[in-house]
């Protein structure tokens, strides 16, 4: 028998239901924003330059759960023309933009324009 056995609360690239600190907008990054509850992180936009946790499925107010994903290609709302390949960070309101000198969060699959969703290979 096993003992003090290692089991995983998520798996990599897994969706995880998380609960918003704040109002969040679907197609935008989103960050940990304080300690929630297990199994429900809370979250909330991630800030310009900072690492990230995922991307909000949908719109959700605050106090309710969202999911939240965590890998793949999804669709992020740009906040600046972003060319195909490009690396891309958190720019304002969890939205993407052409990394500079923030974390990289992920890489442009195609050309997107500046307010329009922006197909992101999330690294998460």
């Amino acid at each position: 028998m096993a003992v003090n056995t290692c089991l995983p609360l998520y798996e990599p690239g897994r969706d995880v239901t998380a609960k918003a600190l704040t109002a969040v907008i679907g197609k935008r990054v989103v960050a940990i924003a304080g300690n929630g509850s297990v199994p429900n992180p809370l979250v909330a936009h991630a800030a310009a330059a900072a690492k990230a946790f995922g991307v909000a499925a949908y719109d959700a107010p605050a106090g309710d759960e969202v999911p939240i994903i965590r890998g793949g290609i999804v669709p992020i709302k740009a906040a600046a023309a972003i060319t195909a390949n490009a690396e891309v960070e958190v720019g304002a309101a969890g939205q993407v933009i052409p990394k500079a000198a923030g974390i990289a969060v992920g890489y442009a699959i195609f050309d997107a324009a500046n307010g329009a969703d922006c197909f992101v290979h999330f690294y998460n």
